[in-house]
């Protein structure tokens, strides 16, 4: 039977739901690293998301199968915002980040695909008619701030006009993900969402990308780990497999859960670890460089995110 509000009230519990989105920041920063070693074999970024989404979609199929099948089934009034859910929030956010980076560097396009959380803020204040508290924007405000400090904003970035375009699209998208999963998950469980949201996007990139095009022969490829671990190698597959479980399925349904606990405006702040755990996985294992600039960016976000959890 698909959950509902009706059927069992919902018992928040902030710790639990703080604990949930952090842990899932921090395997969405490893994964980054994860990724870019995936993406060294010459597998494109588009094609990554492709295989990562099919892989999520069959892995989180075949758990609500095991947990209760019953779950996966869809009201037809259900069907359309699904279906925007997959498309729009996991298949869209993803494509227009990677066009993003294509033409900005990674931590400018991050910067601005994390004004989503801003944007959800504005939203509930505008539209939701909901109270926003004062430290919820300090929060906003400081964790933005820290975004910036950790990309070193004002070393005269070259800022191409079409790149900005597409990481605002994302910020969009990303703010929309945000309020379509804490709508969601008042009607059926995490678990059977994000299955319904990753088959969506999975029909998405097939359609997009046909699957007989995919260049299978790159996945059996062995490539080395780079940096601290360049003497360690890995056939391309393993790290798809941990894109697709650590980088995907895990990460996802734990942001999701903790839309059960704490509102979206919040998980969104709290989802900003993700490139502060991105850029220090990657200076001590890429050794990518770090300057002290960085880390007191890196030290701003979390105290943004400590700042939101105070806010009740």
């Amino acid at each position: 039977m698909i959950l509902t509000e009706a059927d069992a009230p919902r018992v928040r519990n902030p710790i639990v739901g703080y604990v949930m989105v952090l842990a899932a920041a921090t395997l969405f920063g490893v994964n980054g690293s994860v990724a870019k070693v995936a993406l060294s074999s010459g597998l494109s970024s588009l094609r990554l998301t492709e295989a990562r989404c099919a892989g999520a979609c069959l892995g989180l199929m075949l758990i609500a199968l095991v947990r209760s099948p019953s779950s996966l089934r869809i009201r037809r009034n259900e069907l359309l915002r699904l279906a925007v859910f997959g498309v729009c929030g996991v298949a869209l956010v993803q494509l227009f980040y990677f066009l993003a980076i294509h033409r900005l560097a990674i931590g400018i396009a991050l910067l601005i695909q994390y004004l989503g959380p801003l944007l959800v803020a504005i939203y509930a204040r505008t539209f939701g008619h909901e109270r926003v508290r004062r430290r919820i924007w300090a929060a906003l405000a400081l964790s933005l701030t820290g975004l910036a400090l950790m990309v070193e904003l004002w070393k005269g970035v070259a800022l191409d006009g079409l790149g900005v375009a597409f990481a605002l699209v994302s910020a969009v998208i990303f703010a929309a993900y945000l309020l379509l999963a804490e709508f969601e998950v008042g009607h059926r469980d995490p678990i059977s969402l994000m299955a319904w949201g990753f088959f969506f996007a999975t029909v998405f990139w097939t359609v997009a990308q046909p699957w007989w095009s995919f260049p299978a022969g790159r996945v059996g490829a062995t490539v080395s780990l780079q940096g601290r671990l360049a003497g360690w190698h890995l056939p391309v597959w393993a790290l798809v497999l941990w894109v697709v479980v650590l980088g995907s399925i895990v990460p996802f349904s734990l942001i999701v859960a903790a839309l059960r606990h704490v509102s979206a405006t919040r998980v969104g702040i709290a989802a900003m670890l993700e490139p502060v755990v991105a850029t220090v996985v990657a200076w001590g294992w890429l050794q990518e460089t770090l300057a002290p600039v960085q880390l007191a960016g890196a030290g701003v976000v979390l105290v943004a995110i400590l700042l939101a959890q105070t806010a009740r």
